[in-house]
């Protein structure tokens, strides 16, 4: 039978997310708009931003925090562009994402000593075989893929050369070991609900070394250049960023992030997803129609949870538009380039409530469309 109840929010787009419970633009203080970001109020506030992610994250002292342009594309873009090139790298791809980071190596930085890892959607590369004399690059998690790296243990504590991690999708919602991570990039709009178009910059100690000896041979536009006569632009990590940014967009950060410290910080965050994610698991275990498209339970994403359903392309097309009329799930469908499926945005600012409401509406589309 058709369900009754709706969920109070439909939203489970991965990206931009859902806002925080009880979320209202009309909250957000206003009086850094209309003001420079260089003034001494918009950099106190672009500051906050950082100090703020710092402490939350348990990012550790002698790591730098900045603020950088075009969201995590071009905090990851950045950071290749600048640092890869002084050692061999290998390259973990899973999923979209990570491939777009192969190509950029392979074919735009045309990095000779690089060597490539993939998988199909829905496994991991074997990532025994990173050496760790080498640069690694990797997302975290594969938002289009609902695959994920089980923990960091496979990454060497002695490593000669730099891990670069694209996580984006993780932040906030999953435990990164910081001392396994020499670049760490995310951006405002995937797990606190943020605005797009600001990247997050995480520096280790040993990265902030390779900007201030090495010199790519490729010239580098404004916008990745974070060192100056050899030394790093530390106001890039001060709250001065490099282009204008949006004030507006930095206070709904700032409130996000306000929300995730009242509500327990850090661990609470990553409990809420993963309580979110067996929601989904206890769904699939009783219904032979619906599956993970992660291979492995160690592997599931509490963030990004993609699903395969015994359903045609077509179908599935025909049951996210049946759920999107019905106002009860919006942006659901897989990514454009992953198999035809599902996929639902389970990070903290998603409410359980909400799930369990929806899956009965999910079970109740299925069979309209399959019928």
């Amino acid at each position: 039978m058709k369900p009754a109840l709706k969920p109070a929010s439909p939203h489970f787009s991965s990206g931009p997310c859902a806002k925080r419970p009880g979320y209202s633009l009309a909250a957000l203080p206003t009086d850094a708009l209309g003001r420079s970001h260089r003034s001494a109020l918009g950099k106190a506030r672009l500051a906050r931003s950082i100090t703020e992610t710092r402490r939350l994250l348990g990012i550790p002292e002698g790591y730098r925090v900045g603020i950088v342009p075009a969201s995590d594309t071009g905090a990851f873009e950045m950071a290749m562009w600048s640092m890869l090139g002084a050692r061999p790298v290998d390259i973990f791809t899973w999923e979209s994402f990570g491939e777009g980071w192969a190509t950029d190596i392979v074919k735009q930085l045309k990095l000779a000593d690089a060597r490539l890892f993939n998988a199909p959607y829905g496994r991991l590369p074997d990532l025994g075989q990173a050496n760790p004399d080498h640069d690694i690059v990797f997302t975290w998690n594969g938002t289009t893929s609902g695959v994920r790296v089980p923990d960091g243990h496979w990454i060497s504590p002695s490593r000669g050369g730099l891990t670069l991690c694209d996580a984006t999708s993780a932040v906030f919602a999953m435990d990164i070991p910081w001392d396994r991570i020499d670049v760490c990039t995310f951006s405002w709009q995937k797990a606190l609900g943020g605005e797009a178009a600001h990247g997050m910059l995480v520096l280790s100690p040993r990265a902030v070394e390779r900007l201030e000896t090495y010199k790519p041979p490729w010239p580098l536009p404004k916008i990745f250049r974070m060192t100056k006569g050899g030394k790093l632009l530390e106001e890039i990590f001060e709250g001065a960023t490099i282009n204008t940014p949006s004030m507006l967009a930095n206070e709904d950060y700032l409130d996000a992030l306000a929300w995730a410290d009242g509500i327990g910080g850090l661990p609470e965050l990553i409990r809420r997803s993963q309580a979110n994610l067996a929601l989904f698991e206890d769904f699939v275990a009783r219904h032979d129609w619906i599956r993970f498209l992660a291979e492995e339970p160690a592997t599931r994403s509490c963030t990004s949870v993609c699903l395969s359903l015994d359903l045609s392309a077509d179908q599935v097309k025909k049951l996210v538009k049946l759920l999107e009329t019905e106002g009860v799930a919006l942006d659901c469908g897989s990514y454009k380039d992953a198999p035809a499926g599902l996929r639902f945005w389970c990070g903290a600012t998603v409410q359980a409530d909400d799930i369990r409401l929806m899956l009965p509406w999910l079970e109740w589309a299925y069979h309209q469309v399959k019928a």
